[in-house]
């Protein structure tokens, strides 16, 4: 299973730190998943190799509205691992669901953000993973965490009757906010999921991360053409 995580200067850990926390609770891997302009800087292959754990290069896109966010895709695709679109707004939300060079949809229920059926058949035609980020349940209390809970069991309704792909977190941005899988298993009892879907969520970051890294190398070739998925023309 792996965590996604918003390391230092977007968060307060570094990735070391990060790793040495996941480890400890049993994770298999971390996301680092900082956003565009504030990047994380760290030797992936050396935190593998001290941790015995896997670390995924991401990239979590905001912008204001579908045109920059189309730019920012093209611009970042080719650059990282796994490419995640910041929602939170109904226009932002559609462009992510359709966009089938965007791995996840993050926060979809963030600010005026909403999710329907509409977006959920989208996401799951697309393959684009909605995200289920239980950092509001797991640090907030009274009515935003109630409010919270609700946003999830609607997200997780739709998504099961579309069947459409998802991710789960509780997108930490420090490792003392990390938690281990049985505590994210518990919030997701709480909103309707068995321990077997969370735990599919958790280990939905590793498959898609093996898959792109699968098509960014040089022996992928996709049928009818010279050059990987998210390589960009000249």
């Amino acid at each position: 299973m792996y965590e996604s995580v918003h390391a230092v200067p977007d968060g307060e850990s570094t990735v070391a730190r990060f790793a040495a926390t996941a480890t400890d609770y049993g994770f298999d891997g971390i996301v680092v998943r900082n956003h565009g302009d504030s990047r994380a800087a760290f030797d992936a292959e050396r935190v593998r190799e001290a941790y015995d754990l896997d670390v995924v290069d991401a990239l979590e896109i905001r912008a204001d509205d579908p045109s920059q966010a189309s730019g920012h895709v093209g611009n970042y695709r080719p650059k990282t691992t796994l490419l995640l679109l910041h929602g939170g707004t109904p226009k932002l939300n559609r462009f992510a669901v359709e966009a089938e060079r965007v791995d996840v949809l993050a926060h979809p229920m963030r600010g005026r953000g909403d999710f329907n059926h509409v977006l959920a058949k989208a996401a799951a035609e697309n393959g684009v993973r909605v995200e289920f980020n239980f950092a509001r349940v797991l640090r907030a209390d009274g009515g935003p965490r109630v409010r919270a809970l609700q946003d999830l069991r609607k997200l997780r309704e739709l998504v099961a009757k579309y069947d459409a792909p998802f991710v789960v977190t509780a997108d930490p941005r420090s490792h003392l906010q990390l938690r281990a899988p049985r505590e994210l298993l518990a919030v997701g009892e709480t909103i309707g999921f068995t321990s077997e879907r969370v735990e599919a969520g958790l280990r939905e970051w590793g498959r898609l991360a093996e898959r792109n890294r699968e098509r960014r190398s040089d022996d992928f070739i996709a049928p009818g053409v010279k050059r990987g998925r998210y390589e960009e023309d000249d």
